[in-house]
């Protein structure tokens, strides 16, 4: 297993603040990764979560995100919603609709946002682009740091950072931090299949 903790902290070393191109799928897994890395780059997120199911849910945890930026106050992050059309996106998944939780379907809805991430980030330049998918005890930090690894050469124009957020101490400040603030806590994944 790599140590993508380590990769991580090599971002101490980096000159100025280069921009970073972050997915974010709610506000909870947000809380640390935002903090930590804006200390190094100028961030922009990127909320693309088509798989969230209902449309209700999605709204709550973008509107989560948005209460947790107004909390930091920092006006260098900027925020992108990309277009919600879950209908489309569910085609791929459903055709792993019977795979328990943590199997192919979640790999496949991993990759899926994070290739539209990754798109975006090439067209308009970013230097870096990672995802906050990783803090959760929940997601494969493997499978997303091999995804990212694979869409770096896809995409060599951006540079793709390693990471697994919940190591070093990092779900546990995100727990604190989340109790603190009193965001909103979703129940599962996201999409219907989780739901059930």
């Amino acid at each position: 297993m790599n140590n993508y903790q380590k990769h991580l902290k090599q971002i101490a070393s980096l000159k100025g603040r280069p921009d970073l191109l972050i997915h974010i799928c709610c506000g909870v897994c947000s809380v640390y990764p935002l903090k930590y890395l804006s200390q190094y780059f100028k961030i922009t997120i990127f909320f693309s979560n088509s798989n969230i199911y209902p449309y209700e849910e999605y709204q709550r945890r973008l509107d989560a995100l948005k209460q947790y930026l107004q909390y930091l106050n920092d006006d260098s992050i900027r925020l992108i919603e990309d277009r919600y059309d879950n209908v489309t996106y569910m085609k791929d998944l459903a055709h792993f609709k019977d795979e328990p939780e943590g199997g192919k379907r979640c790999k496949l809805c991993y990759e899926k946002r994070m290739e539209e991430t990754f798109a975006y980030a090439a067209k308009h330049s970013y230097a870096y682009c990672t995802t906050v998918m990783s803090i959760s005890n929940r997601k494969n930090a493997d499978w997303i740091n091999e995804i990212g690894e694979k869409l770096q050469k896809k995409y060599p124009e951006t540079t793709y950072l390693y990471a697994d957020f919940k190591k070093g101490d990092g779900i546990i400040m995100n727990d604190r931090m989340n109790k603190e603030l009193g965001l909103y806590h979703q129940d599962y994944c996201g999409c219907i299949y989780s739901i059930r």
